[in-house]
């Protein structure tokens, strides 16, 4: 989820800390730089930083994709009648195990398979893999006209000016600091004390993420995935 501060009031207080308020040391675009990169940093450990609800269209077959703005898949929910915000819901959608889907039923990638497995407009299933996070398969495949809500990761976008707002929620905002502190004291490194001040405000920024409870390998949707 996005959040509400804008990048003016994280870089102040990161000015206070480096005592450098004209941007003598450290211009703007260093400084947005490194909060673009903290963003980043985040949304990768922390996927959930960035969910966002979508709901969407899915193409002809079974392979699908999130959107282009995504960074990975969380889960689907439920497939619902449009792209519309405020469609109506209808089946919810269960994770399962690629194994136990092609156990039961080899060909359901077939689009002229029968049975419970024939291509349709309504989702009852989906398999993720972790190691291709934007890609998802549902089953049965779709006919056509079929739209699920899905939850996913966005991709944060660089930071340009002091009024953009940050896009991770503003819970992460001292992680946020931490980072770019870590990236101004490195430019330093060669000054006494700076390396290690540098790797100071690293652990904090990444133990600030560990103790939020929930890491990206927590975030799998296949785990929990039914086996039959």
């Amino acid at each position: 989820m996005a959040g509400t501060l804008q990048a003016q009031h994280i870089l102040s207080r990161v000015r206070n800390v480096l005592q450098d308020n004209t941007s003598v040391r450290w211009t703007d675009g260093e400084l947005f730089d490194y909060l673009s990169d903290a963003q980043r940093e985040i949304a990768n450990i922390r996927p959930d930083a960035t969910a966002t609800h979508s709901n969407i269209q899915l193409v002809t077959g079974t392979e699908q994709t999130i959107p282009t703005d995504g960074l990975r898949l969380v889960k689907l929910v439920r497939n619902v009648a449009s792209t519309s915000a405020s469609a109506t819901g209808g089946r919810s959608i269960r994770v399962v195990s690629e194994d136990a889907l092609n156990s039961t039923e080899p060909n359901w990638h077939d689009p002229t398979v029968a049975g419970d497995a024939t291509h349709g407009t309504e989702v009852k299933h989906y398999i993720f893999d972790g190691d291709d996070p934007r890609v998802f398969y549902v089953y049965p495949g779709v006919a056509g006209n079929a739209f699920v809500e899905i939850v996913y990761s966005k991709n944060p976008t660089s930071i340009g000016s002091n009024t953009d707002l940050i896009q991770v929620d503003d819970i992460f905002a001292n992680a946020l600091i931490n980072f770019i502190l870590y990236r101004a004291y490195l430019k330093d490194g060669e000054f006494a004390g700076n390396q290690q001040r540098a790797g100071t405000h690293y652990q904090l920024f990444s133990s600030s993420l560990a103790r939020g409870g929930v890491v990206q390998q927590a975030i799998q949707p296949d785990q929990g995935a039914i086996n039959g």
